[in-house]
């Protein structure tokens, strides 16, 4: 090795024409290049080598591949490293995949050259984006490992959903997170475009669509057809298919007040629909925009009813200019109807022999930035290991039905980032089963499952501070926070009552002849007591309190952050309200003691809310867009315990609990912050 380095620099130094060198002083083994260079969503198959390569330059072959080379040569100027006859040899070759037949597979190999090999352009993006994750930037000098990878999506179908009809985002933020999007290989954008606080496409033949009377938010916000093309045109070039909705005939409340229409089943409706759908259409051709969803959810019986031959006819109309149609399940079904794709939501199965899309317990709306990050993971899309020709694939989507107070709010309030990378991987990768059991709640410790989640974190902590320096990213590493749980006690609907827990920490208690131990087998930021859709937690018990109680060792005194939340929040309507009064944490007066201290909740700045305000913006209801709770800890051993009572009309039974670092790139661990479930001289 010594020889060929000589022999390397020798060469560099009389004839300047080689500027690829190999990292050979510090050889590096495999498995380190692979914490160091993490692929996300994991590749079907990879192999990393014992090193890393290092280069001042690149020259790129493209051939057939003209647009993908312009793109990998952008890349490398954009971190100044420039296109050279003499740097590293980059070359995109068109070849078959073995093993897929999948127009989208690809292979890259990283040895003394660079390969990325593909039989389409969409393959090759996808290569590129893998070495765009690979790359790193070592001073003036670009650094990639020695790597092998083949690669295929396991679902044709892997995309995102906004709905920019509650809440209009303008475009420049579309474009932000699509620009995610395209970096894990999603390959749909599913646009929903219309809802019941506004229509937000433009009509040029119904501009009455866009006046501000039919607009119960944002008024004045809406797509120009411009717009639209633009970011049509946006995503072809990251080889998304955007997926346009005109959610029909329920969800239009703008619809109706814009042209008048007392109920959608008066004889006009259908003429304007068609016309709607029509210019739709009518903005791009099939090949770029090869599907158009029509909705049919969630129709209020009497005011949004339909006749089944309107759906139909639009169905016809979309056939007629050479697309499919998508239709949600649960929504309308029309018998005669036997091509339709089923989107599917909540537990609804897709009708027999229609092609379907999964889109069950994907609402990130609903989602902990913790336990949710579980969940994403461990579902298997479309509950089986790959697509065909009826399962599709899934779409992970954004609801967040409660009006906003700023665009950006959407992304704070909501962990759309975390939820687009942890599920990449299950819709590109696939899943060889199905963990339901995991949906609310980490595997236990030490399992085969916990430690594969627990790599996979890793992964993503390495992308979180590569990638995603400054965005709301809210996520950080739960799988070594660890806690006992004791209950549930009977409170009697009384949340205040004490319980002999909060007097002294002993292994059992006996209460009413009954002996209660602590479990000591949970992990994670945020514990599902039991949780809100019913997927498996601690408990099936509908009401009571539950203790939870961990060790943290400080190496000094300090005044710490932490997020700290109970019962949680679904971004959609005012889901678990009403709002705690000021002194609560929560309506079910939960608390948590440090060091025997009580701490107080937040001074809300709305206090008190109902359930029926979801007009009225979040701001501080859920620990990961409020101000941290700061905690003075000690030197050594700390203790905490939390009290978690339920019932009532309380919709989430959970807590949160995490040292949190605030710094200007985002959320980072506190590392040196030490859990244990151990109780004193125990």
């Amino acid at each position: 090795m010594l020889k060929a380095c000589q022999s390397l620099k020798k060469c560099i130094a009389l004839s300047c024409i080689i500027y690829v060198f190999i990292g050979c002083s510090d050889a590096k083994s495999s498995r380190t290049l692979s914490k160091t260079y993490p692929v996300i969503p994991t590749p079907q198959e990879i192999r990393y080598g014992n090193e890393d390569i290092q280069f001042n330059s690149i020259n790129i072959q493209s051939n057939e591949f003209e647009n993908e080379g312009k793109l990998l040569a952008d890349f490398f100027k954009s971190n100044q490293l420039q296109n050279s006859s003499n740097g590293l040899l980059v070359e995109l070759r068109k070849a078959n995949i073995a093993n897929t037949s999948s127009d989208e597979a690809y292979a890259l190999t990283i040895s003394n050259k660079l390969v990325i090999s593909a039989p389409t352009p969409k393959g090759i993006f996808y290569g590129i984006q893998t070495l765009k994750q690979l790359f790193r930037k070592h001073g003036k000098k670009g650094v990639l490992p020695k790597v092998s990878i083949t690669d295929w999506p396991a679902f044709k179908i892997r995309g995102f959903m906004h709905d920019t009809g509650r809440n209009f985002q303008s475009v420049a933020q579309l474009k932000e997170q699509i620009e995610v999007l395209a970096q894990y290989k999603y390959n749909v954008f599913h646009w929903h475009l219309t809802d019941n606080p506004g229509w937000r496409l433009e009509s040029k033949m119904y501009p009455e669509l866009q006046l501000e009377h039919a607009t119960t938010r944002q008024k004045g916000k809406y797509y120009t057809q411009e717009d639209f093309k633009a970011i049509l045109a946006f995503c072809k070039e990251r080889n998304i298919t955007v997926i346009p909705e005109l959610d029909i005939p329920g969800h239009t409340e703008a619809f109706r007040k814009a042209l008048d229409i007392e109920t959608m089943n008066k004889p006009k409706v259908k003429p304007i629909l068609l016309d709607l759908f029509q210019e739709l259409m009518d903005l791009a051709d099939a090949s770029q925009m090869p599907y158009i969803h029509i909705g049919t959810d969630e129709v209020k019986a009497g005011i949004e009813h339909i006749s089944n031959d309107v759906i139909l006819e639009i169905m016809d109309l979309i056939k007629k200019n050479n697309r499919e149609t998508i239709v949600w399940k649960a929504g309308i079904t029309v018998e005669e109807d036997s091509t339709s794709i089923n989107q599917l939501w909540a537990q609804h199965k897709a009708r027999k022999g229609h092609r379907f899309i999964d889109s069950r317990s994907n609402y990130i709306n609903h989602l902990d930035p913790f336990a949710g990050m579980s969940r994403l993971y461990f579902q298997q899309p479309c509950q089986q290991e790959q697509g065909d020709n009826l399962a599709l694939g899934g779409i992970l989507c954004a609801w967040p039905d409660n009006n906003i107070g700023d665009e950006r709010d959407i992304l704070t309030q909501n962990p759309i980032y975390p939820s687009i990378v942890f599920y990449a991987d299950a819709i590109w990768k696939g899943r060889t089963k199905d963990y339901p059991e995991y949906w609310a709640q980490l595997p236990p410790k030490g399992s085969p499952e916990f430690n594969a989640f627990k790599i996979f974190e890793q992964k993503v902590i390495t992308h979180r501070d590569l990638f995603f320096k400054g965005k709301e990213f809210q996520y950080i590493v739960q799988t070594n926070k660890y806690w006992k749980l004791i209950g549930p006690f009977n409170h009697q609907g009384d949340f205040t009552k004490s319980f002999p827990v909060e007097q002294s920490i002993k292994a059992t208690y006996k209460i009413d002849d009954q002996l209660f131990k602590w479990s000591d087998t949970h992990t994670g930021g945020t514990i599902h007591l039991k949780h809100f859709f019913g997927f498996p937690a601690v408990t099936s018990t509908k009401s009571g309190t539950f203790y939870a109680y961990t060790n943290i060792f400080s190496p000094d005194d300090r005044i710490q952050d932490f997020w700290i939340g109970f019962q949680g929040w679904s971004r959609s309507g005012r889901r678990g309200g009403p709002t705690p009064n000021i002194g609560q944490w929560h309506t079910t007066d939960p608390k948590i003691w440090v060091n025997n201290q009580e701490i107080a909740p937040p001074v809300w700045k709305q206090p008190n809310l109902g359930t029926d305000t979801h007009e009225i913006p979040f701001i501080d209801e859920d620990y990961f867009y409020r101000s941290p709770t700061k905690i003075q800890l000690k030197k050594g051993r700390n203790t905490v315990l939390l009290k978690i009572p339920h019932g009532g009309n309380s919709w989430k039974w959970m807590f949160t609990c995490i040292p949190v670092r605030l710094t200007k790139n985002g959320i980072k661990e506190v590392s040196e912050l030490l859990f244990s479930t151990k109780f004193e001289n125990k």
